[in-house]
């Protein structure tokens, strides 16, 4: 029934197979991809023809997984899967990055690419796996698509790289790399770096790109077997209506492109732009103009050549800088008065406000994955209103975009955040873009570490990113560091990387051709160094380290631990315990599995009252220290003194003064507040305290000075008082009972 094809092969010590002609036969490409026990089903469809009017290219990635791959039920109240993760959205857009610039040029019908995640074993990555069956499904589905594509992870582990580790052994990695490209070159980069020279991310790359190679062979062969016919496409001919274009206005177009301030360039090339379509677009004026979208994506190709030869040739850019030359930089810090951590980040006209704002474990990510639920200390947050280009425009929640750019600064800082054990905070970095024009989410790097060290968390160092760019001619190329807006857009590549003056901690890269070669990306990794280190000491001038302590509005954290055993104690029943602490005191207080305590406010008195009340619980009184307590109780042979938590002692009357007491009420009420030494315990528990050898106003340990006044000789018992024994009978009593019996 199944006309099935498949290859197979050894990758990385686990058996890849990808298999077509099984499931989802009514798609143009389908397939059914495993790696071990990991397993997923990848589709193309594509239209057959363009819509009218499209100006650009349709191309939608979407990337899920199903909770039933791991065996899992979905949480919350519905379930189901509902809309995209923040995970489904990072991989919906790795997998779109090395695809799209593999389409043939004006290419514009609708293509969907879907990938589900049927099967997950918990040891390889679902990733990796799913480009690999994208770039499949793509290449046997007969859309003009100019693949394969093949991808690869490497981590750096005990000092030397990996090709494509495990789970289990990428969490001892130092590096976590992800790479996409054709057998010529690479596509896509995208990593997570715990600062790693320059030279090394070389080496890795070098790895991925070689590692990658059986399977762009293996698509190749299952194409052979079951590759359709390919769909017929030309591209339109618009070579008449670009030198037409460039004859009327490509003088004054390059002139234009030299003009330095942004918003007044946009306005000269509008101009341009609109002079050449009132004389070229068709119109009733003139019949037989071009079309209208035809014209908007051709004069774009004559804006890009315009740039481009002069970048290349004259080395010139838009904004008159050397290729290698960063913007202005103006940083500030501490500039908002009520967060706990602020900066502001301008680089010519691309800034970023970054607020750090301190939490406790109550304000912990809570994440639901097929690995199942984990919880996030870190969060970073991007969001780039219309305003910032001056646009207008819809203001919802954050898309692709937003998540991936936050995901990649967040990668970023990532490497240089302290211990939980060393900062135990909940930290939120919030990145609002009010201007753009190249690079913000570099700025937002950057915006970061400042904000973070604002705020007093004490980072490993300080990190700074920058965007390269790349212009790619048969007759030469540039790259160009840090690039504007329009370099981008009209350039071939997005080169970003982050890090600290020891190494890098992310890079990410974006090709817009048909893959970069190693001298290339040899000369963007050397240049991007070079513009880091200028990055760094500009910011260093506004706070060059975490100041020493958090800012008078954060809370502030005191962690203790306490024995497994004694959880219950803190917590009690129903928790009936710690919402008392919590309501008496004021405090936060989280209690981890493994006997962490947390207490928060940013009152340090309520702090230290739940502190203390916790060991209270959890420990016991010290003998030979000297404590404060409450009266409680005033009795004719002494006072009881709350003194540590809950307990009570015995002050008995000898040991409440120096001098001789008749009656204990003299020297203490109820409700006094006293100090008082922990002198040991009675041969039935019962706590002795004294008052007389403690300084009452410093409380100072006066039992040296005393000397063998000092000693505790106990409590005396008065000749009418037997203790627990009860009253002593006369002899007369005691007779008459020795007679009843006989004795």
């Amino acid at each position: 029934m199944f006309d099935v094809k498949s290859v197979s092969l050894d990758w990385a010590g686990r058996k890849l197979t990808l298999e077509t002609g099984r499931l989802a036969r009514q798609a143009d490409g389908a397939v059914f991809a495993t790696w071990g026990e990991t397993a997923l089903l990848a589709t193309a469809v594509y239209a057959k023809e363009a819509k009218p009017g499209q100006d650009f290219f349709p191309l939608t990635v979407n990337y899920q997984e199903k909770y039933f791959a791991s065996g899992r039920i979905p949480g919350g109240y519905f379930k189901r899967e509902g809309r995209p993760t923040e995970r489904e959205t990072l991989l919906s857009r790795l997998i779109d990055r090395p695809i799209r610039p593999l389409f043939v040029d004006g290419f514009k019908n609708e293509v969907q690419v879907i990938i589900t995640v049927l099967s997950w074993d918990n040891e390889n990555e679902s990733d990796i796996l799913a480009m690999v069956a994208a770039s499949a499904a793509l290449t046997i589905s007969g859309v003009p698509f100019l693949g394969p594509i093949g991808a690869s992870r490497i981590g750096w582990i005990d000092g030397k790289p990996m090709l494509n580790p495990t789970i289990e052994q990428m969490k001892t990695s130092d590096l976590d790399l992800v790479v996409a490209g054709t057998a010529n070159a690479i596509m896509m980069v995208e990593s997570e770096v715990k600062e790693l020279t320059e030279e090394q991310m070389l080496q890795a790359l070098n790895m991925a790109h070689k590692g990658m190679q059986p399977v762009i062979d293996a698509i190749i062969e299952l194409a052979e077997k079951a590759g359709k016919e390919p769909f017929e496409f030309a591209p339109a001919d618009n070579s008449e209506l670009k030198q037409k274009i460039v004859g009327l206005v490509g003088p004054r177009l390059g002139g234009a492109y030299k003009i330095t301030n942004k918003a007044e360039r946009y306005a000269a090339v509008g101009a341009l732009r609109d002079e050449a379509k009132a004389a070229l677009v068709k119109s009733d004026a003139n019949p037989d103009g071009a079309d209208a979208n035809v014209f908007k994506e051709v004069f774009k190709d004559v804006e890009s050549d315009v740039v481009r030869t002069r970048i290349v040739k004259e080395k010139g850019r838009i904004d008159d800088r050397p290729v290698d030359k960063v913007r202005p930089i103006t940083a500030e810090v501490g500039f908002l008065p009520r967060t706990h951590g602020s900066a502001l980040f301008t680089r010519g006209e691309t800034q970023a406000v970054v607020v750090a704002t301190l939490g406790t474990a109550e304000d912990e990510q809570f994440i639901d994955a097929l690995s199942g639920t984990t919880k996030e200390r870190f969060l970073l947050h991007y969001n780039f209103p219309p305003y910032s280009v001056g646009e207008t425009g819809r203001m919802g929640g954050a898309g692709r975009r937003e998540i991936g750019h936050g995901k990649l600064a967040w990668r970023a800082m990532k490497a240089v955040l302290p211990s939980a054990e060393q900062f135990p905070y909940t930290v939120r970095l919030v990145s609002e873009i009010t201007e753009s024009n190249g690079s913000s989410s570099m700025a937002t790097v950057c915006g970061s570490s400042l904000a973070l060290m604002d705020a007093g968390v004490p980072i490993a160092a300080p990190v700074a990113g920058v965007a390269m760019g790349l212009i790619l001619e048969d007759y030469g190329f540039e790259v160009l560091t840090d690039i504007l807006g329009d370099e981008d857009h009209l350039g071939d590549m997005d080169f970003k990387v982050a890090g600290t003056e020891k190494g890098i901690t992310s890079l990410q890269m974006d090709i817009k051709v048909a893959g970069i070669t190693e001298e290339i990306m040899k000369v963007a990794l050397e240049r991007a160094h070079t513009g880091r280190m200028h990055i760094l000491g500009e910011m260093n001038k506004a706070l060059n380290a975490p100041r020493e302590s958090v800012g008078a509005n954060a809370p502030r954290i005191v962690q203790i631990n306490i024995p497994v055993d004694k959880i219950r104690d803190v917590i009690g029943t129903g928790g009936k315990v710690i919402r008392e602490i919590v309501e008496k005191t004021g405090a936060k207080i989280n209690v981890e599995d493994d006997g962490t305590v947390k207490v928060a406010s940013a009152n340090a008195d309520s702090i230290e009252a739940a502190v203390k009340w916790i060991k209270s619980l959890t420990s016991e009184p010290e003998v030979g220290q000297i404590y404060e307590g409450k009266v409680v109780k005033v009795m004719e042979f002494g006072a009881f003194v709350n003194f540590f938590g809950a307990k009570d002692g015995l002050v008995h009357v000898s040991q409440l003064a120096r001098e001789r007491v008749e009656k204990p009420g003299d020297v203490v009420k109820e409700g006094d507040t006293v100090k008082v030494k922990l002198l040991g315990f009675d041969d039935r528990g019962k706590v002795r305290l004294s008052m007389k050898v403690v300084d009452q106003a410093t409380g100072a340990d006066l039992s040296a000075e005393l000397g063998d006044e000092a000693e505790d000789k106990g409590p005396r018992r008065d000749r009418g008082d037997r203790g627990d024994r009860g009253p002593r009978r006369d002899r007369g009593e005691r007779r008459e009972k020795r007679e009843a019996s006989g004795d």
